[in-house]
């Protein structure tokens, strides 16, 4: 019996990590650095929900993203919103913080992910907002 429930949770492990993680994406339809940003996600293992959007100002509102932080596009999962160019591997650490209400890539940095324009790579950061409204640094990314 005992090896019977060890083979079942080792047979539901491997399922949940074929599993996509669901993210919804708002932006406006001419953005071509949106799609991409999607096409990076999706090549992360992300099943992406695409939402065409033609008053994006609003949603950033409704999101809770603070003015400061805005890029062209916003994500949204488990409830936290994904503000920009934010990195795969730092949405998942977004995720593992409950802490958290958002991340965000500030701006649009040449070289963050969707936005790989010819050879050069700004620096930039992955900006977190906690519960408490404070803003601090997830990850820094140097330039090139």
């Amino acid at each position: 019996m005992r090896r019977l429930l060890l083979l079942t949770a080792l047979l539901a492990g491997f399922a949940q990590a074929g599993e996509k993680l669901a993210i919804d994406v708002h932006r406006d339809a001419n953005c071509g650095c949106c799609k991409a940003w999607i096409s990076h996600l999706q090549d992360n293992g992300f099943q992406v929900n695409d939402h065409v959007e033609t008053d994006m100002a609003a949603v950033k509102t409704r999101l809770g993203v603070p003015h400061g932080l805005g890029s062209c596009h916003t994500g949204v999962i488990d409830g936290k919103f994904v503000e920009g160019h934010v990195p795969a591997a730092d949405i998942h650490k977004l995720r593992q913080r409950p802490d958290l209400l958002g991340a965000a890539v500030p701006g649009m940095p040449l070289g963050s992910p969707g936005m790989e324009i010819g050879e050069r790579r700004d620096a930039y950061q992955v900006i977190v907002l906690d519960r408490d409204g404070q803003q601090h640094v997830l990850a820094d990314y140097p330039a090139d």
